[in-house]
C-alpha cells in the first residue's frame, strides 16, 4: 500500500530534502510552501497519511495551520518539523501527534516515518 505525505513548510531545501527522504521509502508527496494557500489546495488533496509541518512561516503559524488541517484530516497524524527544538513541549501540549527536529537524521528517518504511519507517536529532537 502506498503513503502519501503533505509536506508545509516555506523554505525549498528543506522541503527537498524531506521529500527525498519520503521518496525513498517508497511515499509520495505534495509540498506546500506557502500555508495562506493551504485552504484552497485541501480539497484537491485526496488522501493524506501524514503531515510534516514546520512550525515558523510567514502568514500564519504552524500552530494556526494545523487547527486548520484537523478540521480536514481529523484522524491523520500532524508531525511538527522544526528547528526550535525547545518548542517540543509546547508541540506537544497543542494537540500534534509527534516532533521531528531539523536537520532530519536521515540514517533514523526510515524507522521514525513507520512509527509515525502505524500510528506511534515519535518525539525526537535528532
Amino acid at each position: 500500500m502506498s503513503h502519501h505525505a503533505l509536506v508545509i513548510d516555506d523554505n525549498a531545501q528543506n522541503r527537498k530534502v524531506l521529500i527525498q527522504l519520503l521518496t525513498k521509502q517508497g511515499v509520495t508527496a505534495t509540498e506546500i510552501h506557502d500555508p495562506r494557500k493551504l485552504e484552497a489546495a485541501l480539497p484537491t488533496l485526496g488522501a493524506v497519511d501524514v503531515v510534516f509541518l514546520d512550525l515558523e512561516m510567514p502568514g500564519l503559524d504552524g500552530y494556526d495551520v494545523k487547527n486548520l488541517l484537523r478540521s480536514h484530516f481529523a484522524d491523520t497524524p500532524i508531525i511538527a518539523y522544526t528547528v526550535h527544538v525547545s518548542e517540543m513541549n509546547v508541540v506537544k501540549q497543542r494537540g500534534f501527534d509527534g516532533f521531528l527536529g531539523k536537520p532530519v537524521d536521515t540514517s533514523r528517518f526510515p524507522d521514525q516515518l513507520a512509527r509515525i504511519l502505524n500510528r506511534q507517536p515519535v518525539w525526537d529532537r535528532t
